[in-house]
């Protein structure tokens, strides 16, 4: 059975952002859903099924265990068990994004179990094991994944398990993927710091391009800066500082490959005081610079085109 879950809510997250708990139709061995964006569960969450999501529209940052990146249309990725992630756009206060996300979840120890009975499955732990660091994919693996996903949704029962075994099975072979989260990532997972960290992640995604000290980030928190500092980079692998600087380079790169806005004024959009700055963080982080990054983007939209 397919769910399709429409709440238009705005992009704040629920008071307790707790552990997320997935129930499967008895009739189903995963759970395939269409989401809509945003709505209540559109939080740093985790829980210890695998789950395989794609965005079908819009744009904004991923959020995978440390790693800070950007989506868009077609961005297919897995996450592991246990694994915090969320994918954040930024809308209007009361915007819906109908169809967003189409989520597929399930259950890794049923496909071990099965291995008894159906020994091909056991070709699948390798990718399992990597799937524990989340998983983008690229190219045609991404293309035919997001293909088999949306094909999904139109089929049910023996039709759509016979698609989910192609999936993880194409996912599995590929060689057109990046591994997302840092091997030695580990969080700590309970309601309580999860709460912190989901309110004070929305806060600093609202205000990157601002003036953004830690003192503030840390009374938000309830913390002192110091007991703050060690908590955020626990829980998210990155320090204070490096987590704002990766959103507002995020910013930057949608800005520079969307619009013809002059680069002097992307780095005072995105919160960086002066332009010396804002090339050695640039640089740093892509290996380029900003106007190199910009014809990139260019001459890649002119050969889809």
């Amino acid at each position: 059975m397919a769910f399709r879950r429409r709440k238009n809510t705005a992009a704040i997250p629920r008071t307790v952002p707790a552990f997320e708990h997935i129930v499967t139709e008895a009739s189903d061995s995963f759970l395939w859903r269409l989401d809509d964006y945003p709505w209540e569960r559109n939080v740093w969450n985790f829980h210890p099924e695998y789950e395989i999501h794609l965005l079908r529209k819009s744009s904004g940052v991923a959020l995978v265990g440390d790693h800070i990146g950007e989506f868009g249309p077609g961005y297919l990725s897995i996450v592991g068990g246990g694994l915090p992630h969320d994918w954040v756009t930024s809308v209007q206060p009361g915007e819906l994004i109908e169809g967003r996300d189409i989520v597929l979840q399930f259950d890794p120890q049923r496909l071990r179990g099965s291995a008894g009975l159906l020994p091909e499955l056991r070709e699948l732990e390798p990718f399992l094991e990597r799937s524990l660091r989340g998983i983008v994919f690229h190219g045609r693996a991404a293309l035919d994944g997001a293909a088999l996903m949306e094909r999904m949704g139109t089929v049910h029962g023996l039709a759509r398990f016979c698609l989910f075994l192609e999936l993880v099975d194409l996912l599995a072979r590929t060689d057109e993927y990046e591994l997302l989260s840092s091997p030695d990532f580990s969080p700590a997972l309970d309601a309580t710091s999860l709460d912190i960290i989901q309110r004070t992640l929305t806060y600093l995604f609202q205000h990157f391009a601002e003036d953004l000290k830690l003192p503030e980030a840390a009374e938000l928190a309830g913390m002192s800066e110091s007991t703050f500092s060690r908590f955020f980079q626990k829980n998210t692998g990155n320090s204070f500082s490096d987590h704002i600087a990766k959103l507002r380079l995020w910013q930057a790169c949608k800005l520079l490959a969307d619009t013809d806005i002059p680069i002097t004024d992307i780095c005072f959009q995105v919160g960086y005081m002066n332009i010396a700055n804002f090339n050695r963080a640039f640089l740093r982080k892509h290996r380029m610079t900003p106007t190199s990054y910009r014809k990139l983007s260019k001459q890649r939209m002119t050969m889809r085109a």
